[in-house]
């Protein structure tokens, strides 16, 4: 049993006293004993030593006390998986040397034995588990095929992925192999994540948003609807999509436990939009983190209030930028645990 197990029956639909709160990318960037890490080993490095994860995903619960932890990983780990070679580079990030661009290319894409290809995450997660000692729940990542697929064909980040989605537009059964292949690797990915250790997963469609709602339809929301089918009935299903208020009402009925929900939606037209049953989650601009304490700890008293403290978890509205100052990360996660006080 966990001792605090807050966030998991914010999923449920239970009443709490204070809603749940955590960060995304809590674990990294913004804390000084992870830039020690990091100045030791390069990125996939950390990813694939259990040890090193597992320490990255515990040191902001030993300094902030989140009501959950979130594994350190990479969503770029299941194309390496699948035989996509992948390099993380310095000040620019994700590289694909051989981006994806062809029907031979999809050809081959490996669906891989998840067991043995990604062993090293759910090693990381048993280590994670031990140093979490049962008193907060861990939460299991992945992110969407249609995010995935937009860093194989682009071969880089972009700020509007025309490669991928010229890629999908003209050659559309070439992109849906493509996609099915990164779905089903990605079900058996997280559920192996679930067995080895995870109370929950989130679904990351960071670039869901770069579509329009009828091709987001086609190319991203049907495959995120397999992932949540396949996993629902093992774990709580977080399905978050960047840009995607649009797809909010449809998501709703998906079968997932909670709704992410980015900082350009407010409270009261997601609940509206969802239809006001689902748990959400959300929606601090992660930018509001450079505002002074005490207007950060205003702020998000605010947002509770808009939201409503049942049916609800505390989160930015996408992950917490390098250069917060820590005191402001800490009025963050202050402010949910004095609300109500």
């Amino acid at each position: 049993m966990l001792k605090n197990d807050l966030f998991l029956r914010a999923l449920k639909g239970e009443t709490v006293n204070r809603p749940p709160v955590w960060m995304m990318r809590q674990a990294g960037r913004y804390l000084p004993e992870f830039m020690e890490i990091k100045a030791k080993y390069d990125f996939f490095t950390r990813c694939q030593t259990p040890e090193l994860a597992s320490e990255i995903t515990v040191q902001p619960i030993r300094r902030y006390g989140m009501d959950a932890a979130i594994l350190f990983s990479d969503i770029l780990v299941i194309p390496q998986a699948m035989n996509i070679e992948v390099q993380m580079k310095p000040n620019f990030g994700p590289y694909l040397p051989n981006p994806i661009r062809s029907q031979k290319d999809v050809d081959n894409v490996i669906v891989p034995d998840v067991t043995v290809a990604l062993d090293y995450v759910y090693q990381a997660i048993k280590a994670t588990k031990e140093k979490l000692n049962d008193e907060i729940p861990l939460i299991g990542f992945a992110g969407s095929p249609w995010t995935i697929l937009c860093y194989c064909v682009q071969g880089q980040g972009s700020k509007n992925f025309d490669k991928a989605k010229e890629f999908c537009f003209t050659n559309p059964i070439a992109a849906h192999q493509l996609l099915q292949k990164i779905t089903d690797t990605t079900i058996a990915y997280l559920k192996e994540k679930v067995k080895a250790g995870c109370n929950a997963v989130q679904v990351f469609d960071s670039w869901g948003g770069m579509l329009s709602p009828v091709d987001y339809q086609e190319f991203s929301w049907q495959y995120i609807q397999q992932i949540i089918d396949a996993l629902k009935d093992d774990a709580p299903v977080i399905a978050f999509g960047k840009g995607c208020w649009f797809a909010l009402g449809e998501m709703a009925k998906s079968g997932a436990s909670a709704l992410g929900v980015d900082w350009t939606c407010s409270a009261r037209n997601a609940r509206y939009l969802t239809g006001g049953n689902i748990t959400l989650q959300g929606n601090f601009d992660p930018t509001r983190l450079f505002s002074p304490p005490a207007e950060i700890k205003k702020q998000v008293h605010q947002m509770i209030t808009d939201f409503g403290k049942d049916k609800y978890i505390v989160n930015l509205g996408h992950g917490i930028l390098p250069n917060i100052p820590l005191d402001n990360a800490k009025a963050f996660i202050d402010a949910v645990k004095e609300y109500g006080n």
